[in-house]
């Protein structure tokens, strides 16, 4: 396949893949509108760091590497399920919390490192996501890539990645969302965690060995 073609073929993929809804959509939208924009768009960041981390592991092999040891993709299922029922319960724990609000309506600002690693590790949670990107990867790549698609690749799948939730955050961060979501913080965050929590139960139990 020729380089130009294949670099527009993975940035298209993984662009679709990145605007699928799933648990990172999830905790940039509440926390941009439970935390602020500022923190919203710092869990975007993350979201980008983990497409980088995930790129470049798809550029050294992730494809073949976990076809070939199966019980590594079961290993970082059951990781990855572990950490999203962790983030689950702790968003359900806080759903009758009330938050702290500052002035002019806005919620009262927080450290931005922690939305960030929540970002990251969210990413990274998903043994999936390494699967889409290792067969994409695979899939696309000419056989003799040039060495401009490895230094090219990897930023562009950061833009992608933490610029989709980057106006993902912006969007829910706006008056009304907000509005809405103080209106019924406890319903919302529950369906936030249980969406979240579904998902985690969903990569342990495919971890599993059918009985």
């Amino acid at each position: 396949m020729d380089p130009v073609l294949a670099f527009a073929s993975i940035v298209g993929a993984i662009a679709v893949g990145a605007a699928s809804p799933g648990p990172s959509f999830v905790l940039v939208a509440r926390t941009s509108i439970a935390v602020s924009r500022r923190a919203g768009l710092a869990t975007a960041l993350g979201m980008g760091i983990g497409g980088v981390f995930f790129a470049s592991l798809a550029l050294l092999g992730l494809h073949a590497l976990l076809s070939q040891i199966g019980w590594l993709y079961a290993v970082l299922k059951l990781v990855g399920g572990a950490y999203l029922l962790y983030l689950a319960i702790r968003i359900w724990r806080g759903a009758a919390e009330p938050l702290v609000m500052a002035e002019e309506g806005q919620t009262a600002p927080a450290g931005l490192m922690r939305p960030l690693l929540f970002g990251l590790l969210t990413q990274l949670s998903n043994p999936k996501t390494a699967l889409v990107y290792g067969s994409i990867f695979a899939a696309l790549m000419p056989a003799e890539p040039p060495l401009w698609l490895f230094v090219f690749l990897p930023p562009a799948i950061f833009l992608i990645e933490a610029g989709w939730y980057a106006i993902v955050a912006a969007a829910f961060s706006a008056g009304r969302p907000r509005a809405a979501y103080l209106r019924s913080k406890r319903w919302v965050d529950r369906v936030a965690a249980a969406a979240i929590g579904g998902l985690g139960v969903r990569l342990m139990s495919d971890a599993l060995p059918p009985p």
